[in-house]
This record gives C-alpha cells, structure tokens and sequence, in this order.
C-alpha cells in the first residue's frame, strides 16, 4: 500500500514540473496554473530494471490526462519491473537514440533504477545535458543519483529520499528535507 506521504510527495514534485514546462528558463516567475493544459508537450520519463510503480506511473497518468506526449527511454529498449510490485513498463526507446531536444521536460523516478542508471554512461551524458539545457527536471526519491553522477548539482537546493541527503551535499547541493524544491529547472 502507497503511504499518503509518497504519494503528495509526488504529486507535488509533477505539479512543479508541470508549473516549470509553461514557462521559458529566461521567465521562471510566470509559471502555468496546475490545471492548464499541457498539449504539445513531449515529457522524457527515464527509467530501468527496479523502478518504483507509483513514482513512474502516477506522474506518467497525470500528465497524460493534461495532454503533455509521454516517452518512456532508458539504457534499452525493453520491459522492466518494478522493485515494490509486479508492475511492469515498455521502455520505448533508447537513450542512445534520442536526443535532448526531443523533450520539453524530463522526469528521473526513484526506485531502484537510479542507481542502475547512473552506471550507464550515456544515460548520465543525457541527464547532463537535459539538465544543462534549463528544460525542467523532475528527479523524485533516489532520482537525484543521476544529476548527482551528472555533477549537476553543485551550488544547487535539492532534496531526495533520506538517505541520499549525503551524497546530495557531498556533490555539492544544500539538500533540504521537503516534500518538493525548486531550483531553477530542478
């Protein structure tokens, strides 16, 4: 059973997210309102082997039902289960073989995958440049292990599960214990 704490958790961050794509990084003071449509935009959720169901799923629900085209990509193409269900998703297509301005916005869900992410060299030169790009990214729970292998995040405010804060300051960012930060397009 998901914990209602997890659960506004991530609303909150896809809420922030989707605040973050109505807005260019040049104007982040007018983002969209929560409920405003997000037709013609192109989210990247990445994701392998040991994701966590309801930090992939509920989002990729969320901003379906407000239009926005969702990719599933990762290390190959393929399916992959989830570590805390028997849920499993199709990896559409290979990092190797997208491309950064394919996507408006990208989400990092936790789980375990992030830790299996974050060896792959090319999925970690992909989160570098999304993020360097100022397109929004969304990384929920241990999501953030990428931008830190990515060493993105110096100088930046974050949060992540718990037992990641260390590694979030150790790569330089001020971890901070909310339930969502942002942080320029983070």
């Amino acid at each position: 059973m998901r914990s209602y704490a997890m659960i506004a958790h991530m609303l909150l961050a896809v809420v922030a997210l989707t605040m973050l794509m109505g807005c260019p990084p040049e104007d982040p003071i007018d983002p969209v309102e929560p409920d405003e449509p997000l037709s013609g935009k192109s989210v990247a959720v990445m994701i392998t082997e040991g994701f966590h169901d309801g930090e992939t799923l509920e989002p990729m629900a969320y901003l379906r039902d407000r239009g926005a085209e969702i990719t599933v990509i990762g290390p190959e193409v393929g399916t992959v289960t989830a570590y805390n269900s028997d849920e499993q998703v199709e990896i559409e297509r290979a990092v190797a073989d997208v491309s950064v301005d394919d996507f408006h916005a990208l989400i990092i869900p936790g789980g375990e995958s992030p830790a299996a992410l974050r060896e792959d060299e090319t999925v970690v030169d992909f989160a570098r440049d999304f993020f360097e790009t100022g397109k929004p990214v969304a990384a929920i729970c241990h999501g953030p292990q990428v931008l830190v292998t990515a060493d993105v995040l110096d100088g930046r405010t974050a949060t992540g599960v718990g037992g990641i804060a260390d590694e979030l300051r150790d790569a330089g960012a001020e971890y901070v214990d909310q339930a969502v930060v942002v942080d320029g397009n983070l």
